[in-house]
């Protein structure tokens, strides 16, 4: 009874409901609205409006404009894609071009390279009065003390030769490199950059580039402060 009534109603307030086509629209597996869908929706509610009470023109105008909208969104993202696509190929093949050379990257930590030395630059945010370089073992003994001096701000460049105090070649080890400066009275640990050979370059399932170093690993392409 109720469904009877309720039906009564439906027909009171919308005379032309029973003789309305209700177009089946089934569900597909995609959630995304393209182009063709979306125009026959469109089709469809136009040719079953209720005769009495239209739908607007601006309201109409205002749907096609918003689906312009998105169709134009949606191209731009492509193209966008696109450029993201090129510009790391771009990246791939300049970074492939570093094989075999030497670049800077900023470390603390590195093995005596071929030659048996170690060299970099350390990071001078001002001018100092005495800077010096420290070389530490695996085992954290200091193997030998480097002094730069008096240094004005830049980068200051530095070279151990591989020997301790005594001037005794060292062995082969991983060796930390730590850098201080006198600063206003002041003793400031400073920033190293460690110069390394390109053996090869990675590319990640993401697109991100990496360059793996002679006895450093793989290192971030956007580390490199220099190429040599």
């Amino acid at each position: 009874m109720t469904d009877i009534n309720s039906s009564l109603q439906n027909t009171a307030s919308d005379p032309l409901s029973a003789y309305r086509y209700e177009p089946d629209i089934k569900t597909s597996g995609s959630s995304e609205l393209g182009q063709n869908e979306f125009m026959k929706l469109m089709i469809a509610q136009m040719e079953n409006q209720n005769p009495l009470d239209p739908q607007d023109n601006g309201e109409f105008i205002s749907q096609l404009a918003e689906f312009s909208s998105l169709e134009e969104m949606q191209k731009l993202t492509g193209t966008v894609e696109g450029l993201a696509v090129q510009y790391q190929s771009s990246q791939a093949l300049q970074a492939t071009a570093m094989v075999g050379r030497t670049v800077l990257v900023p470390a603390t930590q590195t093995p005596l390279s071929a030659e048996g030395t170690v060299s970099g630059v350390v990071d001078l945010e001002s001018s100092t009065g005495a800077l010096n370089v420290s070389v530490f073992n695996g085992s954290g003994e200091l193997v030998k003390e480097i002094s730069l001096g008096q240094q004005f701000a830049g980068t200051v460049p530095f070279t151990w030769d591989g020997t301790n105090t005594e001037g005794e070649l060292m062995p082969f080890d991983e060796y930390t490199i730590k850098a201080e400066a006198n600063q206003s009275g002041t003793v400031k640990q400073l920033d190293t950059l460690i110069s390394s050979n390109v053996n090869s370059v990675s590319i990640g399932q993401s697109g991100s580039i990496s360059l793996n170093l002679s006895g450093m690993g793989s290192v971030p392409l956007e580390n490199v402060r220099e190429i040599n």
